[in-house]
């Protein structure tokens, strides 16, 4: 598995629209373009896509934008994940005859893909929110 372009982008907006959560101010595809240095017509596709997906909502009207569809802590990385990039897309069909070093290897590798979409699963909006927090509160301390 991999970390495509397409689930960074929409993983930063995310993070974008759950720092805003509690306040439920709906987001501006320009404001989070512009806060998270995402072509604006590249994210006008993903959100489409998360939209689709049920992870945000849009509101229309001169004070629209999109806010998250559930709480952060209700999103997980899995839900992002699937959402954009399918699940088939860490799925792939072992041979029908295989020899025994191809089956090896493609358990191994189900192995692996299975732990890596728990792992996603575990891990929520909310806590990459708090991870992010925290990075800054490290970064904002002073020493004297």
């Amino acid at each position: 598995m991999e970390l495509s372009c397409k689930t960074e982008y929409a993983l930063l907006a995310l993070l974008e629209l759950a720092a805003r959560y509690k306040g439920q101010d709906p987001l501006q595809i320009r404001q989070i373009a512009s806060q998270q240095s995402i072509p604006d017509r590249y994210l006008e596709q993903l959100l489409a896509a998360l939209r689709r997906g049920g992870l945000v909502r849009s509101q229309r009207g001169a004070k629209g934008g999109y806010l998250l569809a559930r709480a952060p802590g209700d999103i997980s990385l899995l839900d992002v994940f699937d959402c954009l990039e399918g699940n088939e897309a860490t799925e792939k069909n072992p041979p029908t005859d295989p020899t025994a070093a191809q089956a090896v290897i493609h358990a191994t590798w189900k192995d692996v893909r299975d732990g890596a979409r728990a792992t996603l699963g575990s891990q929520t909006l909310q806590d990459l929110c708090d991870r992010c927090d925290a990075r800054q509160q490290k970064d904002w301390m002073y020493y004297i």
